[in-house]
């Protein structure tokens, strides 16, 4: 039998918005959670990524929020990640914009003060990441004491990050009288803690497979010196189609990166140390088929829902078994295929081995083979990097100046000829040679002039260089020859008219 929005208690109204937002029927967790958070009741609820849990908490949230006061707000959606905050904005506001109720977003890395203009105004429910909503909570740009309905998403996923302590105290800030929702991929022993502590009698509801399944995958464990790793990454993208490159290190994004634009892949990165505008444009980009990869941290193994990942490369290993569940389950969604390729240099055999044990893998080290490498899609007509992208020469410097040392006319480089004087004039053709010394042609920065702006090896400001000291060419000694250099010279100066 059919079931439809509407067979789950949802008024009229949200189910207009549902279906102009384009969503006709629940899924299977939408349909196992949504009656029991209408009458109020808590949730705790395992699904996995991708499977709806965005509507299924968004739309009883919506359906029983009340209106927000400035710097009150009346619901509360705690995300690990900035790019899953701004996944749940999208998706629930244009359904909230139709119920006339306001959602914002509050994650690090943008204006404090766009955020705090935005909760001075009023807003109803706020979509938050725990650090950045601390950071407001101490400077008393936003209250949670009128705070009714919490969602913890992606809660394992908090507690794997170091956020635990941090969500904790943000659930002491609301109200007592709240409903409170958690939703995790694993409902592991720091997940249990907080639903004993923080939950009422909660729904227990498991959605799918208990744990992330990885015998769906195209695994390969291939073993190449570093030297090696960035070419093979950029053939498997090739003939598998776009992926996901994970890298242990920030610095280790962007240096591959680097290196698969140099291999004539276009690529965006993903890490925390970027501003929240690059990131979102990796993903959409990447969405819209307009790059061939994203090179990541584990920031970004999970809570993101981006389909048209048709390979995984751990271009670096993950720390354990249950992060190389997480990288390798960005491919093979919902019931797809994927190649999920692992680069083992020599000394990472070990490591490796643990992890095929961890997550009950049992495949050899073998050297790439990339006809055993699935084409799940034709990425021909994506273009290669264009030129003055990340990998270019012609980068500026932070006067507008050409980067690239090739160049004879680099700022930082000087040209001479064989008898060490400049190639070419300065400023002006000739005059001013020189302030001290002979004059001459060759301007302010000439050639040919004598003294302090010209000189046959150039001075200060002559295209020749720092000019050569002259043993042999010294003042005569006496009065004026330097200030203080001994003798009678100490009391007696060129500019002594007396």
């Amino acid at each position: 039998m059919q079931v439809r929005f509407a067979d789950l208690g949802i008024s009229a109204q949200m189910c207009h918005e549902l279906k102009r937002a384009g969503f006709d029927e629940p899924f299977e967790v939408q349909r196992e959670t949504i009656p029991d958070m209408l009458l109020g009741r808590d949730v705790c609820c395992r699904a996995p990524t991708g499977s709806g849990k965005t509507l299924a908490f968004g739309i009883p949230m919506l359906e029983r929020v009340g209106r927000g006061e400035p710097s009150l707000p009346k619901a509360l959606i705690l995300t690990p990640t900035r790019e899953l905050a701004e996944q749940i904005h999208g998706v629930l506001d244009p359904i909230a914009w139709g119920l006339n109720l306001k959602v914002m977003s509050i994650y690090g890395g943008v204006s404090y003060t766009k955020q705090t203009r935005r909760l001075d105004k009023g807003v109803d429910v706020v979509v938050a990441c725990p650090g950045r909503l601390l950071d407001l909570i101490d400077r008393g740009n936003v209250f949670l004491d009128e705070v009714e309905i919490v969602i913890l998403d992606e809660a394992d996923r908090m507690a794997d990050m170091g956020f635990t302590d941090d969500v904790c105290q943000i659930l002491e800030e609301c109200s007592p009288e709240r409903q409170t929702i958690m939703f995790s991929a694993t409902l592991d022993d720091e997940v249990a803690h907080i639903r004993n502590k923080y939950q009422t009698e909660p729904q227990i509801i498991e959605i799918g497979p208990e744990e992330i399944s990885v015998t769906e995958m195209n695994h390969h464990f291939w073993m190449m010196p570093n030297s090696m790793k960035s070419r093979i990454t950029a053939e498997v993208i090739r003939k598998s189609g776009r992926g996901f490159v994970f890298c242990r290190t920030r610095a280790g994004v962007d240096r591959v990166a680097d290196e698969l634009e140099g291999e004539g892949l276009r690529v965006t990165s993903i890490h925390g140390g970027l501003p929240q505008r690059k990131r979102s444009q990796a993903v959409e980009e990447f969405s819209e088929g307009k790059t061939h990869a994203i090179v990541a941290t584990d920031v970004a193994a999970r809570g993101l829902d981006i389909k048209g990942i048709h390979c995984v490369v751990h271009f670096d290993p993950p720390e354990n078994g249950k992060a190389f569940k997480h990288r390798s389950g960005r491919t093979a969604r919902a019931g797809g295929s994927g190649n999920v390729i692992s680069l083992v240099q020599n000394p990472q055999k070990g490591k490796w081995s643990r992890i095929q044990k961890e997550v009950g893998l049992k495949i050899k080290f073998e050297t790439p083979e990339f006809k055993d490498v699935i084409q799940h899609e034709d990425i021909s007509h994506i273009p290669a990097p264009r030129r003055g992208g990340r990998n270019s020469g012609d980068r500026k410097d932070r006067s507008g100046r050409s980067n690239d040392r090739r160049d004879g006319n680099h700022y930082g480089k000087r040209s001479w000829s064989n008898n060490g004087s400049s190639s070419g004039g300065g400023r002006g053709g000739g005059g001013r040679g020189g302030r001290r010394g002979g004059g001459g042609g060759g301007g302010r920065g000439g050639s040919s002039g004598g003294g302090r702006d010209g000189g046959t090896r150039g001075g200060r400001r002559g295209g020749g260089g720092k000019p050569t000291f002259n043993r042999n060419n010294r003042p005569p000694k006496g009065p004026g020859r330097s200030r203080g250099r001994g003798g009678d010279n100490k009391r007696t100066s060129r500019n002594d008219h007396n």
